[in-house]
Order: structure tokens, then sequence, then C-alpha cells
């Protein structure tokens, strides 16, 4: 409702006080406008609950402020003071005490925006409603750029409440929902949710010249013949070359080590809407005895290579065969991977895993074989 709407319930004009009229009067001298914020000449409205001693405008880049100096912050934390003493009636502001009618906690992150706490959030929805509309004015008189807001699955009933007051979905886990709000003017400069997944497949292959294949229990009923090796999705802060590793011993019960990143392939729109990237791996194998995982396996064994290639579905698609050819060619050192080298960078001070070839000055041969 409208700032002006809301005093008239809560009090009449004389029971303002001289002292606040002349306060309002001198704090909404201007006008402003923002996305979806509509400013009178006295009462911010909408987005905003509470009065301003500034409104500020933004320039056409939209990360600029007007300037607010030391009479209007002074005037702003007096409005604020005293509306923190206002209860509301008929329901409609539950409770707004000096510990309720405050600014949502929250850190500030390195690009001018803000991260809420979700552990402080105001327990009752209504203060909730009220506390995002005064969040929102004053970050954005402090020149705020993005807003973060992670809502965890107990406190969903304040999803809609947010999105009511413009916040939109950026993304989603089992314990919360993540949603943003961009105060400048112009299009969100804020990253978008992930577009990636990650895949690994391991191709193992043992002394005899045996290649660890299996057979999927849930696949598309054109493949359930196939033989093919063990693949699924790398884990959230797993590497690649674990996740082969891992991948491998939860599908086979078989120990690997991990040589080199043969290939990957990159794909497009594929689950979810997703892009896709799938990384070849060639691991040696460190034991023998298979254990079938029951839940997404339905066999498992050792399969000569050549037996292997000779597959209808792996001499007929393109993208099976030409990995097969790398990995032969891998074999008889006619080609050399990507292998994995630890550093770190100074750009952010953390480890990382760089992928890349390395081969002797004297032959084509691959260094570690």
């Amino acid at each position: 409702m409208e700032m002006k709407l809301f005093y008239q319930k809560a009090m009449s004009v004389s029971e303002i006080g001289p002292q606040m009229e002349r306060l309002y009067s001198s704090s909404f001298s201007s006008y402003m406008t923002l996305p979806g914020v509509k400013f009178s000449q006295r009462f911010c409205s909408c987005r905003g609950i509470s009065p301003k001693g500034s409104c500020s405008s933004l320039s056409n880049n939209g990360y600029q402020s007007k300037q607010a100096n030391g009479s209007i912050r002074r005037d702003k934390l007096a409005a604020e003071t005293y509306l923190s003493r206002i209860n509301g009636t008929n329901g409609a502001i539950p409770n707004m005490h000096s510990r309720e009618m405050r600014v949502l906690d929250a850190i500030d992150d390195q690009y001018g925006g803000v991260v809420v706490d979700h552990e402080n959030l105001p327990s009752n929805p209504n203060a909730f409603t009220y506390i995002l509309r005064f969040s929102l004015s004053h970050w954005t008189m402090k020149g705020k750029k993005g807003v973060w807001l992670k809502l965890p699955v107990e406190r969903s009933e304040l999803v809609p409440i947010a999105v009511k007051e413009g916040f939109e979905y950026h993304h989603a886990e089992r314990g919360y929902v993540m949603l943003t709000y961009w105060i400048p003017e112009g299009p969100s400069m804020l990253p978008n949710n992930a577009s990636h997944q990650v895949g690994v497949g391991g191709f193992v292959i043992n002394d005899k010249n045996e290649v660890l294949v299996v057979q999927e229990k849930h696949c598309d009923p054109a493949f359930i013949d196939l033989w093919k090796i063990p693949t699924g999705f790398i884990l959230e802060s797993e590497e690649i070359f674990t996740g082969a590793v891992r991948e491998v011993k939860e599908e086979t019960g078989i120990d690997t080590e991990f040589i080199e990143v043969i290939a990957f392939r990159h794909v497009h729109n594929v689950a979810f809407e997703k892009s896709d990237l799938f990384f070849i791996c060639m691991l040696r194998p460190l034991s023998t005895q298979i254990i079938v995982d029951d839940l997404e396996i339905q066999e498992a064994k050792w399969m000569p290579l050549v037996e292997f290639v000779e597959q209808p579905l792996i001499k007929e698609d393109c993208m099976f065969k030409k990995v097969i050819d790398i990995c032969i060619a891998r074999l008889g050192k006619r080609y050399c991977g990507l292998s994995s080298h630890q550093l770190v960078s100074k750009f952010d001070g953390k480890p990382s895993t760089l992928y890349y070839n390395v081969m002797e000055t004297h032959n084509s041969y691959c260094i570690g074989d």
C-alpha cells in the first residue's frame, strides 16, 4: 500500500508531531524512479516502506547514486528510529519493534552487492515482508547492486514474498532456493546459474588387452545389449580424475589409477537444457575382481579389446569409433593425452588442476609409460 495510507492507518497526522512533519517535508522533496518502484514527493512506496532522507537516483549505467550528505543520513536515522516504535493495526504489521524494523543482516560481496544472512531472517512472514522492503530501500540508497537471498527449505513460506517484491529464481538445491535482485537500472550483471554438467568415462585395460565393460540396467532400449565403459557424473568439488576412478570403483568394484584424459566431448541442450562436458579418461587397473553395483549395473566383465571394438554399435557410431581409435592409438604410443598437474594461481590463491600434454623431446612417447 502507499506509505501515506499506512501512516493514516497507524496514526493521524496530528499525532506525528511538528518535528516529524518537518523531517518528512525536508526528506522527501525530490522524486526518484527505480524499476518497479514509485516514489511520491513525501513518501516512498512499493519496495520501500520507510521514509528516507533522500531517494537516490541512478545514472544511465545504473551504478552511481546521488550524494547523501551527513544531515540526510541523520534524518534517515531519526525516521528509521521513529518507525521502529510503530506497531501495526488490524494485524497488518505484527510487533514492529525496534529489533524487527531493521535492515536484513547481510555481508558485502566483492562486486558491490550483498549476500543476506539466511540464518537470521525474521521469524514472522509479515515482518519479513516489511523488513525486506526496508532493506531494499536501504541498499538502494547505499548504491548496492545485486542482492543474493538464500532461503532454506524450512523457510519456503518466504519464497512467494520475495518473488512478489521483485526477486528472481537463480538456482535451487535439495536444501534451499537462491533468489536474486538487481538494483541498478539496465540489465542484470549477476552471473547465471551453472550452464554445464560434467561427466566422465573410464577406459580401463589390463595386461591381457582386456577392457573393463558394463551393461547398464537403466538405458535406452536401443543400447540394452551394448557393452560400454563405466561412466557417470562428477560430484560437487570433485576432480575429473578422481571422479573417473570413483565411478569405475562404484560400478565394477575395480580399483584403478588415473593416467590421462584421452579426449572430451562437448554437446549442448541435453538434460535440463544444460550443456554437457564428457571426459574420457584412461585408467590403469590395480585389482581384477569385479563386484557389480546392483543398483545401476546389469553386468560387468573383462572383454577382449578386439571383441569390444567389433560391436555393431561401436563400429557404426562415429563418436564411439573415434574414441576407441584414440584409446588404441594411446596404447600404441602414437598419441598423448592430457595428464593432471596441481598448481596454485595467484589470481585466487586456490589449488587447481591443469591438464596438459607432456612429451619427451627426442621421441613421441609419452612420459610416464
